[in-house]
């Protein structure tokens, strides 16, 4: 006889321990499972040592929140966190700088100081409008909201009536949310305006075409004026953990290597298939029942399902489940034997831009939250988006088999132009060798880290890495590293009606995809409670 679950959860993200860890504190009479198909907890938040840097974690995946004014769910889950009895030490955060003076900014061949763009804006390489001369990219962007929504810029509005007011805001004729971010953008900024400041903003799905009427409060909630970013001193994915490891400690189950095939609802009751591939040699269907499912998913991961599963292929789930678009997302980081760039370039924390694929460079900062000076280092090399992702396919495997890369440790690549060893098998993170990056990536992103830096062919030797590891949220199952909402979307009626699709089957969906605090934990949290807030009437039924 299979086992049977009141509620079932597919996915140990954020979204989904937190609601598991929820239901089972507040049901302990429940049986409530997570299972995974991976062989690890955290979803999109991977915290990873690199070899031989013994005080820094690299974030393959989510790397920081906001102050609490803006994310006040996940400050709130950090202090509750903090008092779990099974938790070995506190989890602590550091402010986590963006944007310094010294920062380079590498445009059009230029090579500027972010300084420049307010001190020396005639050297700015762009045949910017007069409205933009000596204005850096993020309040550019910003003085545009004004003239498609005015009065959305005031300090003193809550990001709650900036949505309203964007989503009943009428531009040029048409509903701001049926129109395109990047269309309205265009007829209220140039050209080389809109170039500017997608090249200095150093993201390109953010000023991409989505829905308007939620990229405008988005937009100013993440790169608004006065933003505090923090991140953690143990790693990000030290949250979800903590929240796996309380489940476990009140009863709660975590299956790990479950990777759901199937599912299908007979007599109210679903069925679900799943196959267990954390032993590679044997993969082994394993069947379950449950009375109430919890999809703890982004898009993707749904849409995989939805062949097999014919609740999933239901209109009113499909049209719900369609509204938003996964966006790429692509991390490398490369370690050194020394922080170079603090005497080549003078920089000690923050991040450097560029038009090149790269886009985006972090001098990664200690555990501490303090600027690496000394000794073994780590560099964010490349923190890229959008078409630039593509750009490092030719230095990698074929996309697609990262699936794999999970719950395998993959042959390691050889490195002689670097260090002329392997990784030593003893004391490495497995994560970080299941991801190493080949050697031809690792050559390439050191040509435009050097270039950014104007290293020259006599300065090479120490800004060659000793180790690189890579991370492409665009492979499945997660289909990229944030959503966004659609054009056309009234995301507020899809939030709310997405957590439980359909009105009488105890099917429920949740995760940072569908949420109005896309890309952050934030979000994740956002839709779970609603998801919770649906699903506890029926457990208490």
């Amino acid at each position: 006889m299979s086992e049977h679950y009141d509620v079932a959860i597919i996915g140990a993200g954020v979204s989904g321990v937190y609601s598991a860890w929820q239901l089972k504190k507040n049901f302990p009479g429940k049986r409530i499972a997570v299972f995974e198909g991976s062989d690890r907890v955290g979803g999109r938040l991977l915290s990873v040592k690199a070899p031989d840097v013994n005080n820094m974690v690299a974030e393959l995946g989510g790397m920081r929140i906001l102050d609490a004014t803006r994310q006040p769910l996940v400050h709130a889950l950090l202090d509750e966190i903090n008092q779990f009895a099974s938790l070995p030490d506190p989890i602590e955060t550091y402010h986590f700088p963006v944007d310094t003076p010294a920062n380079i900014a590498y445009l059009r061949d230029v090579r500027l100081r972010l300084s420049d763009y307010q001190d020396n804006p005639h050297a700015v390489p762009y045949n910017y409008s007069p409205d933009a001369f000596g204005k850096t990219p993020g309040a550019l962007v910003i003085e545009a909201f004004d003239k498609i929504v005015p009065g959305i810029t005031a300090i003193d509005l809550t990001e709650q009536q900036r949505r309203e007011m964007a989503m009943n805001t009428e531009f040029n004729g048409k509903m701001l949310y049926e129109q395109g971010f990047w269309n309205v953008l265009q007829v209220v900024m140039s050209s080389e305006d809109y170039s500017y400041c997608r090249d200095a903003g150093g993201y390109n799905s953010t000023l991409s075409n989505w829905n308007a009427a939620d990229a405008i409060p988005w937009f100013l909630t993440d790169f608004g004026d006065g933003v505090e970013y923090l991140g953690f001193k143990q790693g990000f994915q030290s949250v979800p953990l903590a929240l796996a490891g309380e489940l476990q400690a009140l009863g709660g189950e975590l299956l790990l290597g479950h990777k759901l095939n199937s599912f299908e609802q007979v007599n109210g009751v679903f069925s679900l298939n799943f196959t267990s591939e954390l032993a590679i040699t044997a993969y082994n269907d394993i069947q379950c029942t449950a009375t109430h499912i919890v999809l703890a998913m982004p898009r993707r991961s749904i849409d995989l399902l939805e062949q097999n599963c014919p609740v999933l292929q239901q209109p009113e789930v499909k049209a719900l489940t369609g509204t938003v678009t996964p966006r790429p997302l692509f991390k490398l980081f490369t370690t050194y034997a020394s922080p170079w760039w603090v005497d080549q370039s003078g920089i000690r924390e923050g991040r450097s831009v560029t038009d090149m694929p790269v886009r985006q460079t972090y001098y990664w900062p200690t555990n501490e939250g303090a600027p690496a000076l000394q000794g073994p280092a780590i560099l964010m090399a490349s923190y890229d988006d959008g078409v630039n992702v593509g750009f490092w396919d030719g230095y990698r495997q074929k996309r697609g088999l990262a699936w794999k890369q999970q719950l395998e440790v993959l042959p390691l690549p050889e490195h002689k132009a670097f260090t002329g060893r392997l990784l030593k098998q003893q004391n490495v993170d497995p994560q970080w060798e299941a991801h190493q990056a080949p050697e031809s990536m690792m050559t390439e992103v050191t040509r435009q880290v050097n270039l950014m830096h104007d290293v020259s062919a006599a300065e090479v030797t120490p800004t060659l890495p000793l180790q690189a590891a890579f991370r492409d949220w665009g492979d499945d199952p997660f289909g990229g590293g944030w959503n966004s909402w659609n054009i056309g979307v009234q995301s507020d009626d899809v939030a709310n009606n997405i957590v439980q699709p359909l009105a009488n089957t105890h099917l429920y969906i949740c995760g940072e995809a569908y949420s109005h605090s896309q890309g952050w934990v934030e979000g994740a949290l956002q839709t779970a409670q609603l998801m919770l807030a649906k699903l506890e009437v029926q457990l208490k039924a």
